[in-house]
């Protein structure tokens, strides 16, 4: 026994670094000699310097990555951001033309392929004969007043919502029965679970929230692991989120609520269009979801002017309209709430877009690629930051 309490001793009289004297007066009273002394003072300069380098280096870092997004985020805004929209309408009734249901919906797809070619924002449908439009769930038949517009309408809607978020949004539908046979749109948005992408649409999710997350949601944007919101939105709801940069080995992902314009204006990513219900002609110029409406409005018809010889200013928001079988002139007799019988007074230019036809008639599928061939230089060279 007293040899081993004699080692004890020994070995408390050693000097440890790990457990050493918290004070420079506790070393003084031990009586250490100065060489200890002075290994312990080093020792402690050493791991104070080294905390302080460690703390100084995670500010510069944390500094450098600031300031790295904010220039990235400028960049994006300067160089790659595009904040004027192009949108087009045209009547549902375009599809009366097509002779079957697969047709239709082969009609409107090839619609909805033009506009995603040619990065269209909006879509707007009127009715040509201002109709009394009818409920946009009810199926009225093939032939029956004012069915092109609502079948128009949800093949539009259905064809550019993201094929991970469809089941969820639109169920069964007598209007969508051959939406699935038609070519897929595969722009942007319609990311794959394997791609990387700074956006993705989502679906809100009625997930139990724990306390901590009082003011947070969750959302399903086609990946494995769903997305924690910055904010508490009803189950249900699409979103555009914007995700956070972060660890994969997280149980959840975390991402911003955006506005759906956000990727186009700053990033210049293409995200799809909205599609929109007008009863008449005139409400397609009215009803505008923009700020101070259309400040670009261009009338196509083969009554109109050579296309080559239109000269456009700037603008922020435009619109091309595109007639049906019987033309602008019958929108434009049929709706009441348009005082003049000349469709050019309705646009800033009334133009024909393929002024040297060989057919007769030209096609409104047809009319738009046409147009928006011939439009297309002339609306992204005068654009307005």
């Amino acid at each position: 026994m007293a040899t081993s309490e004699k080692r004890l001793d020994q070995k408390s009289e050693e000097i440890s670094y790990k457990r050493a004297p918290a004070t420079v007066s506790e070393l003084k009273e031990k009586k250490f000699s100065n060489k200890e002394r002075k290994a312990y003072k080093r020792k402690w300069r050493e791991e104070k310097l080294l905390v302080q380098m460690e703390k100084e280096k995670k500010i510069r870092l944390e500094k450098a990555q600031l300031v790295k997004q904010a220039e990235e985020e400028k960049e994006k805004k300067d160089k790659c951001g595009r904040t004027y929209t192009v949108s087009i309408a045209l009547p549902g009734s375009v599809l009366d033309n097509a002779q079957s249901m697969e047709l239709r919906a082969y009609l409107a797809g090839q619609i909805a392929r033009a506009a995603a070619i040619f990065n269209v924002d909006e879509i707007v449908i009127f009715d040509e004969m201002n109709e009394t439009r009818q409920d946009k769930s009810e199926f009225s038949g093939l032939k029956k007043p004012g069915h092109g517009n609502t079948q128009l309408f949800h093949i539009l809607q259905y064809l550019e919502c993201p094929q991970y978020l469809r089941k969820m949004f639109f169920p069964y539908h007598q209007d969508l029965v051959h939406a699935g046979l038609l070519n897929p749109l595969d722009i942007p948005h319609h990311v794959r679970e394997s791609d990387v992408c700074e956006y993705r649409e989502g679906i809100t999710l009625k997930k139990p929230i724990s306390a901590k997350r009082e003011a947070t949601s969750y959302a399903n944007i086609g990946l494995k692991k769903d997305v924690i919101l910055n904010m508490n939105i009803k189950p249900g709801q699409r979103v555009t989120v914007k995700l956070k940069a972060q660890s994969t080995e997280k149980k959840n992902l975390e991402g911003v609520v955006v506005s759906p314009s956000e990727p186009r204006e700053v990033a210049g990513i293409y995200w799809g269009y909205t599609v929109r219900l007008a009863k008449g002609l005139s409400e397609v110029f009215t009803d505008s979801p923009y700020d101070g409406g259309y400040d670009l409005t261009i009338g196509t018809s083969e009554r109109g002017g050579d296309v080559n010889q239109v000269k456009i200013t700037e603008f922020k928001h435009a619109i091309v309209v595109f007639g049906g079988l019987k033309g602008l002139e019958a929108s434009v007799e049929a709706d009441d709430n348009i005082k003049t019988d000349d469709p050019s007074d309705l646009f800033h230019h009334y133009v024909n877009v393929c002024p040297s036809q060989g057919s007769r008639t030209i096609r409104t599928e047809e009319a738009i690629l046409i147009a928006m061939t011939s439009l297309s230089p002339l609306l992204t060279n005068k654009l307005l930051h």
